[in-house]
């Protein structure tokens, strides 16, 4: 039988033409150990750092963590259990990677962009890589717009603004993660997309901030993602950082501001040191590994406003660290305050006291200061830190039992009732406008003939009385942002008409 070369030949070509399939061509490894949310892996030597890794017979993905001279050490993003010694390992050839867009609004996700809601998949084509790179200075501008959190006493003396990262740092139980969930509530209506990122919280805990938000209509505008007390430890490492990916989306495509709560990283660092510990990872300082400075810095160095040329949006992050007895000192809430713009102190003996929210005004502070407060909020409280400070001082003198000069007794009674008049119940954001009346109030001596008693009533009813008699004058500084001589002296003169009514 005899064959033509050329009929061959052509065949071949023909074949060769069609061919529309893709060589698959990747490693394949096998799992020496596993245990404790992590793997170790063998025959991968051309892998990435950070790349993902695919366990096929568990339907299980993994990251490269570390990355050694015999093996690949692999976190599980998953459940770890059902990897057994001597499993398949395949890499993917991409970094890990989130969804992202208006799909994942109102959804509450797991740090893998899983839906915890019951409410479908996320339909999204838009993905962006859960690790990059915070924007360079040339990127960014001052932070000068305002971020309202509508409690008087952050809003008043220690600002926010879009961009800014703040740390709220406190013992637990102090109010910590109440104070986000009012800035979430006061973002209503202003275009700011929010994202609570829980790590390491009771599944109870987040279940009734999910119901809080719901209750308030915040959900509309708010992303969940949850790495809840029972969650594998890879899944409470990689949750902040997912969260922010998600925001980013907004800040770089959509051009929109945002505002990202880490709650809290304190956890989150936890559960990188028993990663770097399982990993064999040399132990520092409280073992934490060496890079944990790095960890926090490179997910906190994210947040940013950006340059009008890049489109002017902004990251805002409220990250939470906790503390065991007020201790600041320790390495994590140091690290952190170093890295932030500031931070807002919550004290227990003052919680307990009553003053909510419980802020030590002496040693919080906002680096950005007033440039991120509006002109009207800057000009009324110039001085409420200073006589808050200076109350605080003399109240501690005064528990002597000294007789006090007529002076002192009344810088005495005007800083217990400016102290009053701070103090604020939960899911009740107050707006910017309201806030300026009554640190007004307070700073000027509206309230030193009322009994200390009945100054949150006084409150209460002066902002009724400016609603409903003189809504004219609260619409003119809403729309100037600024007070003129003739805006005090209107202000002066609806004070002391109320007053006059008060009984």
């Amino acid at each position: 039988m005899k064959f033509n070369a050329d009929e061959i030949a052509s065949v071949i070509q023909k074949e060769i033409e069609q061919y529309e399939g893709k060589i698959d061509v990747r490693e394949v490894g096998r799992v020496l150990e596993v245990g404790d949310g992590i793997a170790r892996v063998y025959g991968l030597t051309g892998i990435m750092a950070g790349e993902m890794i695919d366990f096929p017979a568990a339907g299980v993905m993994g990251q490269a963590f570390n990355l050694e001279e015999n093996s690949v050490g692999v976190i599980i993003l998953g459940d770890y259990l059902k990897i057994n010694e001597g499993d398949e390992a395949r890499t993917t050839g991409r970094l890990l990677q989130v969804p992202v867009g208006d799909a994942v609004l109102g959804r509450v996700l797991d740090p893998l962009g899983n839906p915890l809601d019951g409410k479908g998949p996320i339909v999204t084509t838009e993905y962006r890589f859960v690790e990059s790179d915070a924007p360079g200075i040339a990127d960014r501008q001052p932070v000068r717009e305002s971020l309202q959190t509508g409690i008087a006493a952050i809003d008043a003396m220690t600002p926010i603004g879009r961009g800014q990262r703040e740390l709220i740092i406190g013992d637990r139980k102090t109010g910590k993660t109440a104070i986000c969930i009012d800035t979430i509530l006061n973002q209503k209506d202003t275009g700011v997309k929010c994202f609570y990122v829980a790590v390491g919280q009771k599944d109870s805990t987040v279940a009734g901030i999910i119901e809080t938000l719901r209750k308030y209509d915040a959900m509309d505008y708010t992303t969940v993602i949850v790495a809840g007390a029972s969650s594998a430890a890879p899944l409470q490492y990689i949750a902040p950082y997912a969260g922010c990916a998600m925001a980013e989306y907004f800040m770089y495509n959509k051009k929109e501001h945002t505002l990202v709560i880490y709650d809290d990283l304190s956890k989150q660092a936890a559960a990188y040191r028993q990663l770097s510990l399982l990993m064999r990872r040399p132990p520092g300082r409280e073992a934490y590994p060496g890079d944990i400075f790095y960890c926090h810095s490179r997910l906190l160095e994210r947040s940013a406003k950006l340059s009008n040329d890049l489109g002017g949006g902004s990251l805002t992050a409220l990250p939470i660290v906790e503390t065991l007895e007020g201790e600041v000192s320790a390495y994590i809430p140091t690290n952190v305050i170093s890295i932030t713009d500031g931070q807002i102190y919550l004290q227990p003996d003052l919680f307990f006291r009553g003053q909510r929210p419980a802020m030590n005004v002496g040693i919080s502070v906002s680096r950005v200061g007033g440039s991120a407060q509006i002109p009207a909020m800057k000009q009324v409280a110039g001085g409420l830190r200073l006589d808050l400070a200076a109350y605080r001082e003399l109240e501690a003198f005064a528990q002597m039992g000294t007789d006090l000069d007529p002076a002192t007794q009344a810088r005495l009674d005007r800083g217990a009732r400016l102290t009053e008049l701070l103090k604020q119940g939960i899911c009740k954001p107050k707006p910017v406008i309201d806030q300026v009346f009554l640190i007004y109030a307070g700073t000027k001596g509206f309230i030193d003939a009322i009994p200390v008693a009945r100054t949150l009533e006084w409150c209460d009813g002066m902002i009724d009385f400016i609603h409903s008699k003189k809504q004219a004058l609260w619409d003119t500084i809403a729309r100037e942002r600024k007070l003129n001589d003739d805006l005090f002296k209107q202000m002066t003169d609806a004070l002391n008409e109320f007053n006059d009514s008060f009984k």
